[in-house]
């Protein structure tokens, strides 16, 4: 979910694996943490919806973090 999401939000030259791991994992907190928000259950297991929540949660973070730096 990382690394699609780097690609996404066109920052997959700034980051190297692990922090591709780093942010799917993170972000597939995040992503649950907010579907939570919103009154949706995050799912479990491995399926479509969970790779998009994750995925979500992911492009958020990158997003945030992007924020923070131009700051």
């Amino acid at each position: 979910m990382g690394w699609v999401a780097s690609l996404i939000m066109k920052t997959d030259s700034q980051q190297g694996i692990i922090l591709n791991i780093v942010v799917g994992i993170v972000g597939a907190l995040l992503g649950g943490w907010v579907m939570n928000l919103m009154g949706q259950s995050a799912g479990a297991g491995f399926n479509v919806y969970t790779f998009l929540v994750a995925l979500l949660g992911s492009v958020i973070l990158i997003a945030l973090v992007k924020a923070v730096r131009r700051a």
